[in-house]
């Protein structure tokens, strides 16, 4: 998962692969709480790994019930009509599906709880459930706004007298979470009588009531309907663990792969190995019991080319451009974001009607749904329940934006598709992080997807003579941008370590075969440690054996040329930082930044003998000062890819400098090289 403060999409162009999506957010919490309120243990399989379910399975410990963990798999083990330890605190984020429900159920099985969670969590409205909770004779108290959460659930002495009698009317135009809410909670209270739920006003986003009641009836809770309006749980309801149970891959997050594949043309042609037209999603097909699967008539409508079975779709760029639609979105309120991106790439205008909802959601999605599409060159109108989208006129009309998300990760995931833009702009998505609300590998999986350009792919090349601080600059550079790093110097010791380890002497009769071995090599520079294959050979490669094993691999000229390649297969989505004494000179010589960091020898020595000393290493400050000087002489006068700055070079001298400091600096030249406004910096 990428947690930079931004995250640069250069320029996509096509598409191809498979992708396999994370489990459902709204059937992972709904399963969560309906495994919770059960009797017996439910195994929970394929279980979404999110903030929201995070905040779900702790709320779910502190109540008393039984978690166990085993990544994808959960085993629950159920309160069964027992009384939640109480008092409590619940913390439950930004996730409604975690708030509304909760609520519900903890005010029908007693005991005293607070609920809250991060400030948007305060702004999102609650006051029709509290309100349909109170006509039964709760007693739940606002925190702070009328209205809103935070809440108190006040039932210390047990659940009050419940009055049942009368249908229990909530409205159902706000948020579809509130009926829900009410149908996995009052079947605690149907013992002895039916109970009866009146919705008042339209219902929105039937497809998730849908859900509600397929789960119900998993666990052993079947709930009658009269045209979405009137709803019955029978008496005798009992809540009875299904044993083992399956969560749906989401259909939600398929529509951003839906759409890449409408949008972007197939890889055909491409060196890959294969050719493959579109993007294959596993996980979720046209069966499913998601509505926001609705979602592929949408995208077929604009021209998406689309076919699937049981548990797969296939999606192919049909018509070109997109067809712009007039659409009711009622059945598909998530989902419908990432038509309003869809539009910026179909012929006329795309209206988008009945998604009031989008108010209330994790951010005002209507508002910065128009915001953000401005920014990119969409003409915009903006309606209280609905928004009109027309794209820019032509490839110029477009614009480099950088992305505002709003801590919402729907804005985040749908906005990635403008990198298709056809002017070939970057495009900037602001914290990044957000997408772990329902999908934290989304940027990893929409890459593993996405082709583009070498040329298109940044790099940042920092080169300079030993112990000036380029590797640790360049890793951290990495970091802050969540760039792959590479670390050239240590590809000649990994080489000259897997030659020794496969049993070749380094020498020019064995060229040719530690040639092979170097092109193979399964390198991987990761969170500070160097990796080949599964074995850490970060400390291995840093011995003195290794350093002399790595200057005789480096006088093969058949190596150094199969180690080029190699460092070539770095250069990958979203960008490379490299390190080195000739990433900008032979390497990576187009790089859009090359910095050259040196140093004086007196400090570059001085920096040496603290690493040494802090190692429980002897040294000399003259002794290394002089060995410096000899190796910068070398280097610098070596006939193959001597050590100098690259003609374009930034020099920047960190004798005087932190390492944040040389840090600042080269993400201030590497800033000034970007099309977007500066403000979302890290």
């Amino acid at each position: 998962m990428f947690s930079t403060a931004f995250l640069d999409l250069p320029p996509l162009e096509t598409v191809a692969g498979d992708v396999q999506l994370p489990g459902s957010k709204s059937i992972s919490n709904r399963v969560l709480l309906l495994a919770a309120l059960s009797h017996g243990t439910t195994t929970v399989h394929d279980l979404l790994a999110s903030d929201d379910t995070r905040v779900m399975l702790d709320a779910l410990r502190q109540l008393g019930c039984g978690v166990e963990e085993n990544g994808a798999q959960v085993r629950i083990t159920g309160l069964g009509g027992r009384t939640p330890q109480s008092p409590a605190r619940l913390f439950l984020g930004n996730a409604g599906t975690a708030m509304r429900p909760l609520t519900a159920a903890l005010a029908l099985l007693g005991g005293e709880f607070e609920l809250g969670g991060v400030a948007r969590m305060h702004e999102r409205p609650i006051g029709d459930l509290v309100d349909a909770l109170r006509q039964l004779g709760c007693q739940i108290d606002y925190l702070g706004n009328d209205g809103y959460p935070p809440l108190r659930i006040a039932h210390s002495a047990g659940v009050p007298a419940l009055s049942l009698a009368a249908p229990i009317r909530v409205r159902g135009d706000v948020s579809s979470q509130f009926l829900t809410a009410l149908l996995m909670a009052l079947p605690l209270a149907a013992t002895q009588q039916d109970v009866v739920i009146e919705v008042v006003g339209e219902l929105i986003s039937r497809p998730y009531i849908h859900i509600t009641l397929q789960l119900l009836a998993r666990f052993g809770i079947a709930v009658a309907h009269e045209n979405w309006q009137r709803f019955t749980i029978p008496a005798g309801s009992r809540y009875q663990s299904p044993g083992s149970i399956h969560v749906e891959a989401d259909a939600s997050s398929a529509s951003y792969f839906i759409a890449a594949g409408a949008i972007a043309a197939g890889a055909v042609g491409l060196d890959l190995g294969f050719c493959q037209k579109g993007i294959k999603i596993l996980g979720v097909g046209l069966n499913s019991i998601q509505g926001d699967i609705r979602f592929v008539e949408a995208a077929r409508a604009m021209g998406a080319q689309i076919t699937g079975g049981p548990n797969w779709l296939q999606i192919e760029r049909g018509q070109w451009p997109l067809k712009a639609i007039d659409l009711d979105c009622n059945h598909i309120p998530d989902a419908a974001m990432t038509l309003g991106v869809m539009a910026l790439y179909a012929e006329g205008t795309t209206v988008l009607r009945n998604i009031a909802s989008w108010r209330v959601k994790e951010t005002d999605r209507i508002a910065a749904m128009a915001t953000e599409l401005r920014k990119l060159g969409a003409t915009v109108d903006e309606g209280a329940d609905s928004i009109r989208v027309t794209p820019p006129a032509c490839a110029a009309d477009w614009r480099a934006a950088s992305i505002h998300t709003y801590d919402d990760h729907r804005v985040a995931m749908c906005f990635s598709l403008a990198a298709f833009n056809p002017a070939g702009l970057p495009v900037r998505i602001e914290d990044p992080r957000c997408v772990a609300k329902t999908f934290p590998d989304y940027f990893e999986a929409l890459f593993s997807v996405a082709q583009t350009q070498e040329a298109r792919i940044p790099v940042i090349c920092i080169d300079g003579p030993t112990a000036s601080g380029k590797g640790t600059v360049a890793a951290v550079v990495a970091q802050r941008l969540g760039y792959a790093f590479l670390d050239s110097g240590a590809m000649y010791r990994i080489t000259a370590l897997a030659a020794t380890r496969a049993g070749l002497a380094i020498d020019v009769e064995h060229e040719e075969r530690i040639a092979d071995l170097a092109r193979q090599l399964p390198v991987c520079f990761q969170e500070g440690k160097i990796w080949l294959g599964n074995d850490d050979v970060t400390e291995a490669i840093r011995t003195e054996e290794a350093g002399m094993n790595a200057s005789r691999v480096s006088a093969l000229p058949a190596v150094r040329l199969a180690l080029v390649d190699l460092q070539h297969g770095f250069r990958r989505l979203p960008g490379l930082v490299a390190d080195g004494r000739d990433m900008g000179t032979v390497i990576f010589p187009g790089a859009p930044l090359k910095v050259y960091l040196t140093g004086s020898a007196a400090c570059r020595a001085e920096r040496r003998y603290k690493q040494l000393i802090s190692k429980g290493l002897t040294a000399t400050i003259a002794d290394l000062r002089a060995d410096l000087e000899a190796r910068d002489a070398r280097d610098m006068s070596r006939s193959v890819a001597p050590l100098k700055p690259a003609q374009d070079a930034l020099v920047l001298d960190s004798s005087e400098l932190t390492v944040e400091q040389a840090v600042s600096q080269v993400l201030a030249w590497w800033q000034e090289r970007q099309p977007f406004a500066s403000g979302a910096q890290g």
